[in-house]
């Protein structure tokens, strides 16, 4: 009888080469490849954070992105109840605004765009009170552009703390919190 630890030992002895030969032909077709340089992503513009920033803004993004699902859930099941409830997560409150300002200090136009994403929100929640599914579906959609739009313009860039004062300390224009 064999041991456990002999048929791992001829499981991988089996398992090698075709991993092997997987790796190659990745690396063959990867080096062959053309380097697009006009890619999109690649032309997002830098966001920079702290890390603390950025670990607390990729929360903030999955939760955003949770909220979405739970209004679908929402109105699969007509309770436009819980719908509001998640839309009023993506919307606008004074302590979002402060969050935005604070991290698009170092990219004001961030902090524009992302205040008015939060704003455009705010209409999920309305039309949820209304009970008007076609509406929740249109700002939602309205809504989905923002993200993406955002999503395609910015990227993290994780600085130290001496590149983020020198980067805030400059006067900038004021970025409003309220429409």
């Amino acid at each position: 009888m064999i041991g456990s630890n002999a048929i791992w030992v001829l499981l991988m002895l089996a398992v090698e080469p075709a991993l092997a030969a997987t790796q190659s032909a990745a690396t063959a077709s990867a080096a062959d490849a053309p380097i697009m340089a006009d890619d999109p992503i690649e032309d997002r513009r830098p966001l920079p954070l702290l890390q603390m920033m950025a670990d607390h803004q990729k929360q903030m993004m999955r939760d955003h992105l949770a909220a979405v699902q739970e209004i679908v859930t929402a109105l699969a099941a007509n309770d436009f109840g819980a719908a509001e409830r998640a839309a009023v997560r993506l919307g606008f409150s004074d302590e979002v605004g402060r969050i935005c300002v604070r991290i698009g200090a170092a990219s004001p136009a961030f902090a524009s765009q992302a205040l008015a994403f939060h704003h455009t929100a705010d209409g999920i929640a309305a039309a949820a009170r209304l009970r008007d599914r076609s509406r929740v579906l249109a700002q939602l959609s309205t809504t989905l552009q923002a993200c993406r739009a955002c999503h395609a313009q910015w990227k993290q860039q994780v600085v130290d703390e001496p590149t983020w004062d020198r980067l805030t300390a400059a006067p900038r224009s004021a970025v409003p919190t309220h429409e």
